[in-house]
């Protein structure tokens, strides 16, 4: 059994452990707060039961996504784990929204609520478990890298702050004879709205496609330079195709002089090192070949990269090289996604460079800032 596979185990065996605790706490506090009449615990029941189902489609979306590649998706099918996130959003969000509903009718209706100290007992309990569930699920979560995983635990957590308000509510009625229930019940219905939407947004974001983790870009590159052939290393992008399916590419600066076989070697061997100590597959390393050749390239490249990065918002230029028999000069240039107007800043660097090498054609990229 490799590595893909004990982890699809874990996430699934962790899964049915927080349906089966989710379906005993919604039953235990749908009858004490239908026997209480307390709209509060209710709704809190119905919160756990969306869990159960969250925990449900958590299992559906790891089975699926641990198909195997073919014709029609030869990456696999990790990315099905942030769709099933989604659905799971979703479900929460429209929790919130009908508890919310039902929290204002109340709060314009009220009804007077009467607890059982068996009642407050349950509720305590289910605080407990919802503790131990939530620091279970959300610890397993960040071992096995599984973000829904690890939103069920901080959910769980969440949840048993807000059944320790509803106890305290409780206590409040019955010692201050004062009713929160109705506006406590709004309150749980905003916070799990809240746990909807901000749910919904992270992961479509990693369906839309984020900027690759800092570390591990740094990661890649250190790795990537530590090849003594190896001048620079630039324009890492990587690829999220799911939890542990990470499929990158770079550009790479090396010596005109390398041959093909050299270059086939090296590439080779940094895509082993790369995937063995990172797990980013580099499906592509593209060459900036370093001017050997020319005695005036270092003068020229000097002079250029102090025009370029003289513009506010420059935040790198790489790629340089030299071609004397064709008076061409090529290199890339990184500019800040803060920038109001990026274009303009081009243009502009494209326009005063040429003016500075006037004898020369200028072939300047307008590069992705893909990673830092």
């Amino acid at each position: 059994m490799d590595e893909r596979q004990k982890r699809d185990q874990v996430i699934i065996r962790t899964s049915i452990i927080g349906i089966l605790a989710n379906v005993l706490l919604a039953a235990f506090k749908a009858l004490v707060g239908l026997a209480a009449g307390s709209i509060a615990i209710v709704l809190d029941a119905v919160n756990n039961l969306s869990d159960a189902l969250s925990s449900l489609i958590t299992i559906i979306g790891t089975k699926i996504a641990s198909r195997a590649p073919d014709k029609k998706h030869p990456l696999g099918h990790g990315r099905v784990e942030y769709i099933s996130a989604t659905i799971i959003a979703v479900i929460i969000l429209y929790a919130g929204v009908t508890s919310l509903s039902e929290a204002v009718r109340k709060i314009i209706s009220p009804t007077k609520p009467s607890y059982s100290p068996e009642g407050l007992m349950i509720i305590a309990v289910a605080v407990a478990v919802k503790i131990l569930l939530g620091t279970f699920v959300k610890k397993t979560g960040q071992r096995v890298s599984s973000d829904a995983l690890t939103e069920s635990g901080t959910d769980a957590l969440m949840d048993a702050v807000i059944s320790l308000s509803t106890l305290a509510a409780a206590l409040v009625f019955i010692f201050g004879h004062l009713s929160l229930e109705a506006w406590l019940g709004a309150v749980i219905s905003a916070v799990i709205i809240k746990s909807g939407i901000d749910m919904m947004r992270e992961t479509l974001s990693k369906i839309t496609g984020e900027r690759v983790d800092s570390d591990l870009a740094h990661d890649i590159k250190h790795i990537v330079r530590s090849f003594p052939e190896v001048k620079g290393a630039y324009d890492l992008i990587v690829h999220n195709y799911g939890p542990s399916r990470l499929i990158g590419s770079m550009h790479i600066e090396v010596p005109d002089t390398m041959t093909v076989d050299e270059l086939d070697t090296l590439e080779r061997e940094i895509t082993d090192k790369v995937y063995d100590e990172t797990g980013v597959l580099l499906a592509g390393i593209s060459v900036y070949a370093m001017n050997t050749k020319s005695s005036r390239s270092r003068q020229i490249q000097t002079k250029l990269r102090r025009i370029i990065m003289s513009h506010d918002g420059v935040l790198q230029t790489h790629g340089f090289y030299l071609d004397e028999k064709e008076h061409l000069i090529k290199l890339d240039v990184i500019i800040d996604y803060a920038l109001k107007d990026r274009q303009q800043v081009y243009d502009h660097i494209c326009r005063e460079a040429q003016e500075a090498f006037p004898g020369y054609k200028l072939d300047i990229l307008f590069d992705i800032d893909g990673s830092d």
